[in-house]
């Protein structure tokens, strides 16, 4: 039998003993008082945090992936940053890549015996052709998952990056990994119900590992998303007024130039910015590492 009493994830809130007697309101303030915890077990890690974006963008600039692998409330969180990127930063569908347990349509429901499976991952790893140059992030709650620690297991055999996500301390998946990421906010209101400060936790660190590293490999300029890809009207809407809030231009100037550098917000900022054409903007942004603020030098 597994044992689980050792793991904090699973223990018992004292402050909420009575959350089946609360009212809706001393539900919410329980609540929000426990999800303060979360902030502040994310600001302990803050230097482990820092190591993981730093070594997401060296993976991205040898043309390595991020790849992030999990099961249940864990995998779904990673999947969920996985397919947030490409809109935002204009990336490729397999620059980031989520693997949960059971596959995509464990994403809606469970699969059964795939979060315990020894093989699976390993497999799914093969599947899409793990490299030395990935980073591969394994994500638990508890830290005991069999996917992400056989699926660790593999990637360190190919000499990947590894990192390690989990709520509690000297997890199993943390020994695995060549850098464990393990904040701890403590019991859950509901007991065991890690989709809570667990999974606030675990979505407050994928925010900054994805994040922090497009910032580092050029998808940023101040704090201005300019790699947006236009497949929507409110994203059309959204790179004429990046365009204009990075040079202050007018809409209908913004207009122009996306429409002049093919609808690459980031092209038309340096054309505009440099009085140069299209050709010559992606010269520069090339020789400077797609970054607009090297390239304006």
């Amino acid at each position: 039998m597994i044992d689980l009493t050792k793991l904090t994830t699973e223990s018992r809130n004292q402050e909420t003993m009575h959350l089946d007697e609360m009212t809706p309101i001393e539900i919410t303030m329980a609540m929000n008082k426990e999800d303060a915890k979360a902030v502040e077990a994310v600001k302990v890690v803050l230097p482990e945090i820092a190591t993981a974006i730093d070594w997401a963008t060296q993976s991205l600039k040898e043309g390595g992936r991020i790849i992030y692998i999990g099961a249940g409330t864990s995998g779904r969180l990673g999947l969920l940053d996985a397919v947030e990127c490409p809109p935002t930063f204009g990336v490729p569908q397999n620059l980031v890549v989520g693997l949960l347990a059971g596959g995509e349509k464990a994403f809606v429901k469970a699969v059964e015996g795939a979060e315990d499976s020894h093989t699976l991952c390993e497999k799914e790893l093969k599947d899409i052709n793990l490299q030395p140059e990935d980073i591969v992030i394994g994500l638990a709650a508890s830290g005991r998952t069999p996917y992400v620690i056989y699926g660790l297991r593999y990637a360190n055999s190919l000499r990947c990056k590894t990192v390690a996500i989990a709520c509690n301390k000297n997890s199993e998946i943390g020994k695995e990994a060549k850098l464990a990421i393990e904040p701890e906010p403590g019991p859950e209101v509901l007991t065991g119900s890690t989709r809570l400060k667990a999974g606030t936790v675990q979505k407050m660190i994928l925010n900054m590992i994805s994040t922090g590293s497009m910032v580092g490999i050029g998808k940023v300029y101040e704090n201005l998303m300019v790699d947006v890809q236009q497949s929507n009207e409110k994203l059309v809407v959204r790179a004429q007024n990046i365009m204009m809030a990075a040079t202050g231009c007018d809409r209908e100037i913004a207009k122009n130039v996306l429409e002049q550098a093919n609808g690459n917000v980031k092209t038309a900022i340096t054309m505009y910015l440099l009085s140069c054409d299209e050709g010559e903007a992606k010269q520069k942004l090339s020789r400077a590492g797609g970054k607009i603020r090297k390239a304006l030098k």
